[in-house]
């Protein structure tokens, strides 16, 4: 599935092609979608599709395309922010290792190992690994011409200055790489290899240095906190918990009968076709599309039977590309692995369950305190940020059920010219943005459109025409000031009728309604104005933020504009060859004049700006020194 700007949503196979496709755009189905395959479904613009001689290759090919594309919307989890993934950037010469929550929009090479439940165990395992093995340390590095200090304790291979080749490096990542795939016990075997060899050779430096990794990789298993008497095989138990709206499934990693690694998935179970097979099935087809070959065990136990389990297990044997035993064990000790991993789901799924339920319990009470018929679903808070009128900006941001939704949040450079540095007004810019941002909603209506209609149909997943954004309550940050500015707004809009409008003031954490003189009776600890609270401070934070971007973009433009000679475009063209001012400050006039757009004579210009002070160094070439 392709939106309208041919970027690739959705990857997928099914035997009946056009029972599977029917089903994401029958009307009656729509309410039964997951919030995620709504907003999927409203940007599906055209749909490609490729047959296959069999299931197998279906489910072959289906692995590869995700694999490559990393398509937005394959993504099985519910919440990306739930659980942290470890990331090794191998389409970089020189790759970078980080924890992050955000699975999507990376290069196709890049490895994400995960999603990991102990976040702690993670970070320390990281650290660790960074402690054992010389990596890359900075995103960035400190100093352009020099190795920092990591360099010299021996902590990074000097990747700045390329004191390493760029292969050598990566034979040191796939060796790191073992680690999160689990292979341990495997690396310490190539390591005592390695320390072998070079004690032959008499390399006594080196052999300490690879006996000092293996010690190492030693300490990071010595606090594992369980074990089976079966060390022979190595295995993943799945199994999961569900009730009905939402399936807690987790992966255990069973290696050399320790348990190195737990996985956890949350998983939309609201079809009535999800059965608990089914569900472990689609965890196990994304789960094992994105890891190689090598990590995958000769052993998968499951709490339930797969819908398709020899087509499964033929699959994961030729990822492997050796035999793969699938089996629901029912006695002795592999059930008991089994109960204790349906223990952990169970945890899971009702830390799940409180969150959702607090969230529900919110919007209710915000309900009551503003005298709505419903509970809000789409709730919106507003924000202004600038520093004396310098930089001013805006931004929306928007909680579905309570819960953040990042891809609807929206930011605004305030345009007005009243609104400048040394002169402010929040109340004018915020009336600003009310008039932009619902400037679409008053003019259909000025021109005889059913608002109710149009915000029913913005509900259903056949609604393509961009008018699904009305929210069920804004919230302004501030006071009335503020407020009455916004409903000033939108009564030249004709919409003060039709939308919900309160404000949060900082000081007593007081809600205001329009017209009224007086703020609710309300406890700021009640559920519903903590949620606003929650609103109201992270529209702050996303207006801050871009506040921050925008005054550290200017300062940064201002410094090299005002170089005589030096126009926005090669400023630009400077600022990414070497990548920050202080490096363009600290860099000579040979280096200046290598960048792309700098001739000689800019080149002295640049110089001479940053060193008003300062002579030429005699050793330029003559047409420079002249």
């Amino acid at each position: 599935m392709r939106d309208v700007e041919d970027r690739i949503l959705y990857i997928g196979k099914a035997k009946v092609l056009r029972s599977r496709v029917r089903s994401y755009f029958q009307s009656g189905n729509a309410h039964g979608h997951s919030p995620r395959i709504r907003l999927m479904v409203r940007q599906v613009a055209e749909i490609e599709f490729i047959v296959t001689d069999s299931e197998a290759e279906a489910l072959a090919l289906e692995s590869n395309l995700i694999k490559q594309n990393q398509p937005h919307f394959n993504v099985l989890l519910k919440d990306d922010k739930k659980y942290p993934y470890l990331c090794i950037t191998w389409s970089e010469a020189y790759p970078r290792l980080f924890i992050t929550r955000r699975r999507r929009f990376r290069s196709p090479l890049d490895r994400f190992y995960g999603p990991y439940v102990d976040v702690g165990l993670l970070r320390r395992t990281l650290a660790l690994v960074k402690r054992v093995f010389p990596l890359r340390q900075r995103p960035q590095p400190l100093y352009r011409d020099r190795t920092c200090l990591n360099y010299d304790i021996g902590r990074c291979p000097g990747v700045c200055q390329e004191k390493i080749s760029s292969e050598d490096y990566h034979c040191t990542l796939r060796q790191v790489a073992m680690v999160f795939q689990g292979r341990n016990d495997e690396l310490v075997t190539l390591l005592r290899e390695q320390m072998e060899r070079y004690a032959e050779r008499l390399d006594f430096e080196s052999a300490a240095r690879v006996r000092d990794q293996i010690q190492g990789l030693d300490a990071l298993t010595a606090d594992q906190k369980m074990s089976v008497g079966d060390s022979s095989v190595s295995r993943d138990v799945i199994a999961l918990a569900a009730d009905g709206r939402v399936a807690a499934v987790q992966l255990f990693q069973m290696r050399a009968g320790k348990l190195v690694g737990r996985l956890g998935y949350l998983a939309d179970a609201e079809g009535a076709t999800d059965t608990p097979g089914l569900i472990l099935q689609r965890v196990i087809e994304e789960h094992y599309s994105q890891v190689e070959g090598v990590e995958i065990p000769p052993e998968l136990l499951l709490q339930h039977a797969l819908p398709q389990q020899r087509l499964i297990e033929d699959w994961l044997g030729e990822q492997r590309g050796r035999r793969v035993r699938l089996a629901v064990p029912q006695r002795q000790q592999k059930a008991e692995l089994i109960e204790l991993v349906v223990r952990n789901a169970g945890y899971e799924l009702q830390r799940a369950q409180r969150a959702s339920e607090q969230n529900l319990l919110a919007t209710e009470d915000l309900a009551q305190l503003l005298e709505l018929t419903t509970a809000p679903r789409r709730i919106e808070g507003y924000d202004i940020s600038h520093i004396q009128g310098s930089d001013a900006v805006a931004s929306q941001v928007v909680f579905i059920d309570g819960l953040p939704a990042k891809q609807h949040y929206r930011k605004y450079r305030i345009r007005s010219s009243s609104i400048r540095a040394g002169h402010s007004d929040d109340f004018m810019a915020m009336a600003e943005i009310m008039r932009r941002r619902f400037r679409r909603w008053a003019q259909a209506k000025a021109e005889g459109a059913d608002l109710a209609e149009l915000r029913r149909r913005g509900a259903t997943t056949l609604h393509t025409d961009g008018m699904g954004d009305w929210p069920d309550v804004v919230m302004i940050d501030g006071g009335k000031g503020q407020l009455s500015a916004v409903m000033e707004a939108l009564r030249e809009l004709d919409l003060a009728e039709d939308l919900v409008v309160c404000s949060l003031a900082k000081q007593r954490e007081e809600v205001f309604l329009p017209g009224a003189g007086q703020p609710l009776e309300s406890d700021p600890e009640q559920l519903g104005v903590q949620l606003l609270r929650r609103l109201r401070d992270e529209a702050h934070r996303f207006a801050v933020s871009f506040h921050r971007q925008q005054r550290g973009e200017r300062m940064t433009r201002s410094r090299l504009t005002d170089i005589p000679g030096l126009g926005p475009k090669r400023a630009r063209e400077l600022l990414a060859h070497f990548r920050s001012v202080d490096a363009i400050q600290l860099a000579s006039v040979d280096s200046l004049s290598a960048a792309p757009g700098v001739g000689p004579a800019l080149a002295r210009q640049v110089w001479e700006y940053f060193h008003p002070e300062a002579e030429l160094p005699a050793e330029l070439p003559a047409e420079l020194a002249s």
